[in-house]
């Protein structure tokens, strides 16, 4: 992976971390607002990711979470990438 690349050390700790294929937990903090949590809705597998949400105290944000089996970790760099596409979207 390119050391510029913005991802290059979360996919050094991923090819590090453990045996894969594995659960992986995706999270996110995105705007309230429904066009941008369907986005980050159509990024997972319904049929097969856990997804949950929680509204932030005031209602503006929403705390997204899911989890879903990944085969490597260059799929999970993948949707992150994917994700950094939709406006507002902050990954953690």
């Amino acid at each position: 992976m390119d050391k510029k690349d913005p991802f290059a050390g979360l996919y050094d700790k991923l090819k590090a971390s453990s045996d894969w294929p594995k659960i992986y937990m995706f999270k996110f903090i995105c705007p309230a607002n429904n066009e941008v949590i369907a986005k980050i809705q159509e990024l997972f597998n319904a049929k097969e990711a856990q997804i949950s949400m929680r509204s932030s105290r005031k209602g503006n944000y929403i705390s997204f979470t899911a989890k879903e089996m990944m085969m490597n970790p260059e799929a999970v760099i993948e949707r992150y990438k994917k994700a950094a596409e939709i406006k507002g979207v902050i990954s953690l």
